[in-house]
């Protein structure tokens, strides 16, 4: 399962041969606390080890094939988020240089240089933080049922695609495996209580609007995300897992933005899109992906990467 080194100072859009992959991760020795839809989590007793493969899920289903190189841009991305905005709220980031990583783990780097972090440990919220600030997706489709969105009313009239009124915040349950669920906002104070809900409601709205404003600036339009956030030892709330990747978001150009239809997006909404022309359940077994759609995928996670992060 070798991985090639990161490439130094060449242009990511010289980058267009794939890369061997990493479907799953094996660090002899060290403990697995659990394996996610992507993320492989080792426990390093008061720390965990976030390993990002290149799985990538669909429908909340795990796909046979992996996207090369997708664990580092998910790592990179991540990383570049979790500084960006960490004067919202604090994140769980304690290093993500393998030769500053303990001893024991300098045998795997080549598993775990550009797609790893080392981060502290929380207890994380059994629930799902989604922003959405555009009508696509499962929320479009919903508001063509009963003009509602996760059983919040919206106006009559939006179009596929449309900027909502106002950023909606829609918690869903946590699935490792099978389906999440949407949930409502008195559902989730049942979970986590009302304060946190309050709580983890502000942060959503607030790291959803400056990451929509500043990627607006980068010609990228950021139509919904999802979070994950953990209690810290002294009790403060920490925003955990992932940041705004193409796994947890949805990217849009900004330049061919045009409401009443799907957009040209950067993220894994064109996996769903090729997959929803298939006859399939949407239960696992997932069917493979072509050739085709790995690389045009890879390169649409490319693509968000640079313009991102510049």
């Amino acid at each position: 399962m070798g991985i090639i080194p990161p490439v130094e100072n060449q242009s990511r859009k010289e980058t267009t041969t794939i890369s061997p992959a990493l479907l799953q991760s094996e660090l002899t020795g060290i403990p697995l606390f659990r394996r996610g839809k992507v993320r492989d989590v080792y426990d390093l007793n008061d720390r965990l080890l976030i390993v990002a493969t290149d799985r990538i899920s669909a429908f909340d289903c795990i796909l046979p094939n992996p996207i090369p190189d997708k664990g580092r841009i998910l790592t990179e991305m991540s990383a570049f988020w979790f500084t960006k905005l960490s004067h919202i709220v604090p994140n769980h980031i304690l290093e993500t240089d393998v030769a500053h990583y303990p001893a024991e783990l300098h045998p795997f780097s080549d598993q775990l240089t550009g797609r790893s972090m080392l981060v502290r440990k929380t207890e994380a919220f059994p629930v799902e933080c989604v922003a959405r600030g555009y009508l696509a997706g499962s929320g479009w489709k919903d508001y063509q049922k009963d003009g509602a969105v996760c059983g919040i009313s919206l106006p009559a009239g939006l179009r596929e695609s449309d900027r909502l009124p106002e950023t909606l915040f829609t918690p869903a349950t946590k699935a490792e495996s099978g389906h999440d669920e949407n949930i409502s906002e008195s559902r989730m104070t049942e979970i986590v209580g009302v304060e946190h809900t309050r709580k983890l409601k502000e942060l959503t709205l607030n790291l959803y609007s400056a990451a929509a404003e500043y990627a607006l600036s980068r010609g990228i339009i950021l139509c919904d995300t999802k979070f994950e956030f953990g209690l810290g030892e002294n009790g403060e709330i920490v925003w955990i897992d992932e940041a705004l990747t193409p796994d947890s978001s949805r990217f849009w150009d900004a330049t061919t933005y045009e409401p009443g239809r799907s957009q040209d997006s950067f993220d894994k909404q064109f996996v769903r899109n090729y997959l929803e022309t298939l006859d399939w359940d949407k239960q696992p077994p997932a069917p493979s992906l072509p050739e085709p759609i790995i690389e045009a995928t890879r390169m649409r996670y490319l693509e968000a990467l640079e313009r991102l992060t510049n």
